[in-house]
């Protein structure tokens, strides 16, 4: 089937979305959800995010540290980047190991920017974002995000803006030892390829059926098309759309069709 899109309008969203996702006169929109009618708690979220300046400097909490604080789930989540202005830049995890109370004072004073890793980026690139990651989303990107289905955020930083800060959760919740890098893949490279290989969730990108790993065929599948059309059930998805194929659901491809696959 089809799932539903719900757009979120954002202070740090844009008012110039592509054309795929509609025109939307006036509104910041930050995020495009896509959702089942009926299934409220699916394992996975898909989402694109547009944005015209730097998201929130923020944290999520893994499985365990959720279950804790009463939720769910924790959320791991990747980013696929779809476009980027020039001198783009992302925010991933700490440049060095910190203490606890050192990265307190950093969020209160906002030199915690200067504490993380800043990269450029490009279209094509990926990057896994693990629970605990202090991470935070630059301005003139466009991606596709797919993440554990939890809207739980705890941020730490925020620019000044009047939102709510989560101190004392985030700051428990953080990995404070030095960020690896071994998250991210780079562009280019096959097209039909293993993007993401975790325990919460895998990533594909393919270019035909026969190119999808058996091993996803009894899973329910979120198909995102990059280029071209993708069906199943019936139910075909175009570029900013997305599928949601029930296990054992054949998927197919048009002629020249690109799409992310995530179970």
């Amino acid at each position: 089937m089809k799932l539903l899109p719900r757009v979120v309008e954002k202070p740090w969203g844009r008012t110039d979305l592509p054309l795929d996702f509609g025109r939307w006169s006036g509104s910041r929109i930050g995020e495009v959800w896509f959702e089942h009618p009926e299934a409220q708690d699916l394992p996975l979220l898909v989402k694109y995010i547009f944005t015209s300046e730097k998201l929130s400097v923020q944290v999520h909490p893994n499985d365990a540290q959720a279950r804790e604080r009463g939720l769910a789930r924790g959320k791991n989540e990747c980013w696929y980047i779809l476009n980027s202005e020039p001198g783009a830049t992302l925010g991933l995890g700490l440049k060095s190991e910190v203490s606890a109370d050192e990265l307190r004072a950093a969020a209160l004073s906002g030199s915690i920017e200067n504490l993380m890793g800043w990269r450029p980026v490009s279209p094509g690139e990926l990057y896994y974002v693990p629970a605990g990651t202090i991470h935070a989303i630059g301005a003139g990107i466009t991606l596709l995000e797919v993440q554990q289905n939890s809207d739980v955020t705890y941020r730490l930083y925020d620019y000044g803006r009047p939102r709510e800060l989560h101190l004392d959760n985030g700051i428990a919740v953080s990995e404070l030892a030095e960020f690896d890098g071994s998250n991210v893949r780079a562009a280019g490279g096959p097209l039909d390829a293993v993007l993401v290989d975790s325990p919460f969730f895998q990533l594909i990108r393919a270019t035909a059926a026969d190119h999808i790993p058996q091993s996803l065929s009894a899973r329910q599948r979120w198909v995102m098309p990059l280029a071209g059309k993708v069906t199943s059930n019936g139910a075909e998805a175009t570029k900013g759309e997305c599928l949601l194929a029930e296990p054992g659901a054949a998927v197919s491809f048009a002629n020249s069709s690109i799409a992310l696959i995530a179970a």
